[in-house]
């Protein structure tokens, strides 16, 4: 008998599923260019499941659903309701953009984007191996079919077949591990599995072997080197709205499964992962930062400036265990946390202005279509440069704090390996500075080389493209109580580990 807590625990998962249907159904009826009904009924879909997520997450507690394959706790809570909010912020982006190439014909792309947040709602609660993986497969084949969307587009389609390829190897890797753990620990759960570790029982030699697999995995679906190659042909090769989708909320549903995996189940193995995650973050941001100098695309610069930020995330991620000491653990986490939102804030704003750009027939995607962009729209220019000037970590915006905040997980070690390992990443970040900083010279000071067309945008996108910037802004200035939420969201999972 199914107890009335596991119904509570995953009905904002069975309102986005019911609801994922309806709106299948209601959208066969629906005639116009612009799915105009398909697209506000799912806006209310994720408005609604986001109200649900806050009032789970001030509720502030934890508690377990389905004989603990499943978890609400603050962390997750906070995840999908900004998991919600990027996706809604993509949809307003990519409709307009998305109706001009056609794409909307059959309301794929809205429907395909709802079970793609039910994946990433699924990755974030599961609390049992075979749970998460079945969330992540979901999201990951909701992303394969949206990147070959355009199906008459044989760059879209290289471009899904090479996602496909290379994210079935990863998710190879990644259940692989799994079951290695399985087999070493006896249990599918997190917290069994947390505790078998810490009582030393089980053989070291079997764990790390699967933890090898199991952060392969992971740093795929991160972008992080050397699993990398995937991210700059699907950025290039999507359309524009569909790498929005996959570059925005699927990185928090990343980040989240990391923080499962890694922490709640694997913390008494941290000296074993943090050095693989240390060697992953270097190489993360010495290609991802080099590599991005060198291109002129401006989606594929963004793909390997992703790479770099994961670079970032990850040394957040490595800082937390110090000697096998865990006093740096809760604020080495919620830095990660707090940049993985952050950069997820900063990306949509990049990408809503680059489809906003766009017109049929012509992508605005190399660097040299943004020259004279000031000129055209200061308010576009304003949102872009806010945008790009986060990215490269210049104050007072938040990308700065993020930034500051995983450099003083990294010095609060007192290690000296730490220490050069931050200032590493300081001067990544003034080398990565440059590219950034190039994309604003080219919308202030350079003279556009084609004849500029008027950009016209919906009400709703501009309105929503002001926001964002905005608050890429306000939260750089007054970043406390997001750093608050993410500190108290951390702070509950820490406490709980192992039991």
């Amino acid at each position: 008998m199914i107890d009335k807590l596991s119904w509570i625990a995953v009905s904002p998962e069975i309102v986005l599923l019911v609801m994922a249907c309806i709106i299948l159904l209601v959208d066969l009826g629906t005639k116009t260019r612009y799915r105009t009904g398909t697209y506000i009924l799912s806006l209310l879909t994720l408005a609604a499941v986001a109200v649900m997520q806050v009032t789970y997450a001030l509720g502030n507690e934890t508690f377990y659903g389905f004989g603990k394959m499943v978890v609400v706790d603050p962390m997750g809570a906070w995840l999908k309701f900004f998991a919600c909010i990027a996706l809604m912020t993509s949809m307003v982006y990519g409709r307009p953009y998305a109706a001009e190439r056609d794409m909307l014909r059959g309301g794929e792309f809205f429907t395909l984007s709802l079970f793609a947040l039910l994946g990433m709602f699924v990755m974030i609660s599961g609390h049992n191996f075979l749970v998460i993986y079945m969330g992540l497969e979901l999201l990951t084949l909701s992303s394969y079919a949206l990147v070959a969307l355009r199906r008459d587009n044989a760059t879209a389609t290289e471009a899904a077949m090479k996602y496909f390829v290379l994210g079935a190897l990863a998710s190879g890797f990644l259940l692989y591990g799994l079951s290695m753990l399985y087999g070493a620990t006896g249990s599918l759960d997190v917290n069994e599995v947390f505790n078998a570790i810490a009582s030393r029982q089980v053989k070291h030699q079997v764990l790390v072997f699967g933890l090898v697999f199991i952060v392969a995995g992971l740093a795929f679906k991160l972008g992080a080197v050397p699993f990398h190659m995937w991210l700059p042909d699907v950025y290039q090769g999507a359309p524009t709205a569909v790498t929005l989708l996959i570059g925005g909320a699927p990185q928090l549903a990343a980040f989240a499964i990391c923080l499962r995996l890694l922490v709640e189940g694997l913390l008494p193995l941290a000296i074993d992962w943090q050095q693989m995650l240390a060697i992953m973050a270097v190489g993360s941001l010495l290609v991802g930062n080099l590599a991005a100098i060198a291109q002129t695309n401006l989606k594929r610069m963004l793909a390997f400036s992703t790479i770099s930020q994961m670079g970032f995330l990850l040394l957040a991620m490595m800082s937390g265990v110090v000697d096998g000491s865990q006093l740096n653990t809760e604020s080495a986490y919620s830095a990660a946390m707090f940049y993985a939102i952050t950069y997820v804030l900063t990306t949509l704003a990049v990408f809503g202005i680059i489809m906003l750009l766009s017109r049929a027939g012509h992508e605005s995607e190399d660097i040299h279509d943004l020259a004279g962009l000031n000129q055209r729209s200061p308010l576009y220019a304003g949102v872009m440069a806010v945008a790009m000037l986060s990215l490269a970590g210049l104050p007072p915006l938040v990308g700065f704090y993020a930034k500051l905040a995983v450099l003083q997980a990294l010095v609060a070690s007192q290690q000296t390996s730490y220490l050069v390992l931050a200032i590493f990443a300081v001067m990544m970040s003034l080398v990565g500075a440059f590219y950034y900083l190039r994309v604003v010279k080219v919308m202030y000071f350079d003279a556009p080389q084609v004849p500029v067309h008027p950009i016209s945008a919906p009400t709703d996108v501009r309105v929503v493209l002001s926001i964002n910037g905005a608050f890429i802004l306000i939260l750089g200035i007054a970043p406390g109580g997001l750093m608050t939420l993410c500190a108290q969201a951390i702070g509950s999972i820490v406490r709980s580990l192992g039991h």
